[in-house]
């Protein structure tokens, strides 16, 4: 026996299908409640036009408050263009206008007016969705509970009947979800709407408090209003199961790349530039954006304390060219104070912009403005979200973070860099009347960072790290870090000059020893040859002495030596 799941209808609103795991329920009435101004209306008006643009499914859209002239007026800024729809049969309006005093007269009360008109409504253009707004206006002068709840299940029942899906607006009431509290027991699903001002700031908010016959999300959802209707962000951070990239991206600073092992930071990853003012926070994120426009990355650039041009100005200086990205298309600011909306409001403002736009990497610059709006916490909850929702999409994002001498920033810092992959942190190194840069890898994971402290340098040209100098009283940087320089050069100077003479006077002694040995060598030869010469005469004095006394010897013994033979004188003829 197999088992069958709730079909559901497809809303069109961005994130809530998400939420709701594909959709309101097919065929079954739902509940949108909350107070004035939270977009009941509105959300119910785009859900009928998205299932006309984007499903084929008509809508039929009752009301008791607007008339369809006024809903029209409402909805063009949005890009609804209702009367339009009308006249293609796929949305039809109708407004019902209900009169107390009637009521009151007459004492009868029913629906059977109302579901001749819905009925003719939705036969007539075939509709598959259905809006009552507002409910509230419709039971205005029925006091009595017991014929109320029954003509609610009337309603409910007619729309099941009718196969329609249908959403339903109800005005929250002090104790309960709505003014007769009687709606959300027989709603299938219930949507709770909330607008709620906090430190004068505006938040809106969704929850899902029921739904029959499926999971769905818990959890408070914020949602942003705009020129493109309404926008959940359905991200929960329930889960860790994140995919993740080995393969390295630059940061657009080659001496940085090797510090960090990998050339460069992992694709998908977070990284936090973290420093006081005027260390270079912006000029790092600006080379790493310009990086990756170089490799014809889509990059979207969250400003929250400069705007656009002035960025792209002050960035010029260090032969960073932004608005080159920006006219090519791979580049893209968006530029606003914190206090323009409230945290939430800010996460569903970036995540939109993340989903329209697409890009492989994100800057948001800086962090700690949010803490205007928000506390450590609450920033960090929105962080960690994004952060999710950014590893999810494998979108690399670097956050920089403004350090100061107080309390606030420090926890701020400590709690966002719990939460990245990477963490650089620039410091100022002060000494010999000098303000100077340096810069730590504090941490990268998964990486075999170099834990060496670099000067961190501008120049026309770009950004660059130099090795920092330890003399006797520590790091030397700046100034004294060319003296040290200098000086280390003027000694290899001198040691070289002292190295050439004393390899000349080496040369000279060799020569002098070396006439020496020659001197030596001649006289010995000179010696030699004179002990070799006594030594020849004696030995032919020895030979000659020898030979006499065997001359002597021979003569005693009578033997004479054959006289040699005269030659013969040739004969003469005759």
């Amino acid at each position: 026996m197999s088992l069958t799941t709730l079909e559901k209808t497809a809303t069109g609103i961005a994130g809530l299908d998400e939420i709701t795991a594909g959709g309101l329920p097919k065929g079954r009435p739902t509940l949108i409640c909350g107070g004035p101004g939270c977009g009941k209306t509105l959300f119910s008006l785009e859900f009928i036009v998205r299932g006309a643009q984007e499903f084929g499914e008509p809508g039929v859209f009752i009301a008791f408050e607007e008339k369809a002239e006024e809903l029209a007026m409402n909805v063009a800024s949005l890009g609804f263009d209702l009367g339009q729809l009308q006249k293609d049969k796929k949305l039809k309006i109708d407004y019902i206008h209900v009169d107390k005093s009637e009521i009151e007269e007459t004492g009868e009360y029913n629906l059977e007016g109302l579901f001749i008109r819905l009925g003719y409504a939705i036969d007539a253009i075939k509709a598959k969705r259905v809006v009552l707004d507002t409910l509230e206006n419709l039971f205005a002068g029925l006091s009595n509970e017991g014929i109320l709840r029954a003509e609610l299940r009337r309603l409910f029942q007619f729309l099941k009947d009718k196969g329609v899906t249908a959403i339903i607006t109800g005005e929250r009431g002090e104790n309960s979800l709505t003014r007769q509290g009687l709606e959300e027991y027989v709603s299938d699903c219930v949507i709770l709407l909330d607008h709620r001002i906090i430190d004068q700031i505006s938040t809106r908010r969704l929850r899902i408090v029921k739904y029959r016959g499926s999971v769905h999300g818990t959890n408070e959802y914020p949602f942003l209003i705009d020129e493109d209707g309404i926008s959940v962000m359905p991200v929960t951070s329930l889960q860790l199961n994140k995919p993740v990239s080995t393969d390295p991206i630059s940061s657009g600073i080659s001496s940085l790349d090797k510090m960090l092992g990998k050339g460069g930071f992992f694709r998908g990853s977070s990284i936090l530039v973290s420093g006081t003012a005027g260390t270079g926070k912006t000029s790092v994120a600006a080379t790493f954006v310009d990086a990756a426009a170089k490799r014809k990355e889509r990059c979207l650039y969250f400003a929250f304390e400069e705007s656009p041009q002035q960025i792209i100005r002050n960035m010029r200086s260090i032969g960073v060219d932004m608005q080159h990205h920006v006219d090519k298309g791979y580049l893209q600011f968006h530029s606003s104070r914190p206090t323009l909306y409230g945290l939430e409001m800010h996460l569903v403002a970036i995540y939109k912009a993340i989903r329209k736009f697409k890009p492989q990497v994100v800057v948001l610059d800086p962090i700690t403005n949010l803490i205007t709006v928000g506390s450590v916490s609450e920033v960090k909850s929105m962080l960690v979200r994004l952060i999710d929702f950014l590893q999810h999409e494998q979108i690399t994002v670097m956050f920089t973070a403004l350090t100061m001498n107080n309390i606030v920033n420090e926890q701020t810092d400590e709690g966002v860099s719990s939460l990245v992959d990477a963490w650089l942190l620039i410091r100022d190194i002060e000494m010999n009347g000098e303000r100077n840069r340096g810069l730590y890898i504090m941490k990268s994971r998964g990486m075999k960072h170099s834990n060496q402290v670099r000067e961190f340098v501008f120049t026309g040209q770009g950004l660059d790290l130099f090795d920092v100098y330890l003399g006797p009283e520590g790091v030397l940087t700046g100034s004294a870090r060319e003296a040290q320089m200098l000086l280390e050069e003027t000694g290899q100077v001198l040691h070289t000059n002292a190295v050439s003479r004393k390899d000349r006077e080496i040369i000279r002694k060799r020569k002098v020893l070396e006439a020496k040995i020659e001197s030596l060598r001649s006289e010995f030869e000179s010696t030699e040859e004179e002990l070799n010469k006594v030594y020849i005469e004696e030995k032919i004095k020895q030979d000659v002495q020898q030979q006499t006394r065997q001359r002597m010897t021979d003569l005693r013994g009578g033997n004479t030596a054959p006289k040699e033979q005269e030659p013969k004188s040739p004969k003469k003829k005759k």
